[in-house]
């Protein structure tokens, strides 16, 4: 039911989808008496969609999230482990045009996990994510990750594919159950670095300690803080994936999913 929900919500307090929304309403609204309000509505719909589309709003929301865990330190010590977040592979395209597709901007989920399992040879590779759509029939993620890694030079047999998890909840509670972490074991969480501060906290609240291994970064770093976008649709998809964030890691945390609002390293 968490999950349905959550789905349902997401899609509709999306702010793109919100911002038309409001031009919707305010369409129909010119079809009765209160055309003043519509055209109120209409005309606020059209300056929001330009000025979140257009202005740094979207990079101000990303950035706090991107900055909030550094790059790994590998002087460390090499990882026993590697957990790779689904959310790079769209299985309804690998599917039907096959299994060197469908990869999708946050691919380089899948590159940091080849270079870090040939850098360290002795780390076990989990890859948790199933298939998230509601109404859609396609393999799991981690079926056609499990291929793609295996594809690119990666033992299969150090490549445990979970193919259950619908959500970054489930990836966490999941992957452990796998992992069965022991004392002194380190294991790497890879994700996007805008997803990270919402991934640890669910780990954490899992009972699996993670160190974070951010990839895939939206902004430069805090000089984006004023770039505006060189489109309107670059702009709001930039909000939206940045909101989708936030309202996660404040939803989690008043469900009781998460023991922290906004972990820090």
């Amino acid at each position: 039911m968490f999950f349905l929900l959550s789905k349902l919500l997401g899609l509709l307090v999306v702010p793109s989808n919100l911002l038309v929304e409001i031009g919707l309403i305010g369409t129909v609204l010119l079809l009765t008496p209160m055309r003043r309000l519509a055209s109120w509505l209409i005309v606020t719909s059209v300056v929001l969609i330009a000025v979140v589309g257009l202005s740094p709003l979207g990079n101000l929301l990303m950035l706090p999230l991107e900055q909030r865990f550094p790059p790994w330190d590998p002087a460390h010590g090499a990882p026993d482990g590697i957990v790779v977040l689904g959310g790079s592979v769209i299985p309804e395209i690998a599917a039907a045009r096959g299994d060197d597709s469908g990869l999708n901007e946050s691919a380089e989920r899948i590159t940091a996990a080849v270079e870090l399992a040939r850098k360290y040879p002795d780390a076990r590779i989990i890859f948790t994510g199933g298939n998230s759509a509601l109404f859609q029939n396609a393999p799991s993620e981690a079926a056609v990750a499990f291929r793609q890694l295996t594809a690119l030079g990666v033992a299969p047999e150090r490549i445990t594919a979970e193919e259950q998890a619908r959500n970054t909840i489930e990836n966490a509670v999941f992957s452990r159950l796998i992992a069965q972490p022991k004392p002194g074991e380190r294991w790497l969480l890879v994700t996007s670095a805008f997803h990270m501060p919402r991934s640890i906290a669910v780990f954490r609240a899992a009972g699996f300690p993670v160190e974070a291994y951010p990839v895939d970064y939206r902004t430069r770093g805090p000089a984006d803080a004023t770039r505006l976008f060189p489109s309107v649709a670059y702009g709001l998809l930039q909000t939206d994936q940045a909101m989708h964030e936030w309202a996660g890691l404040v939803a989690y945390r008043l469900t009781g999913k998460t023991f922290e609002l906004f972990p820090a390293p």
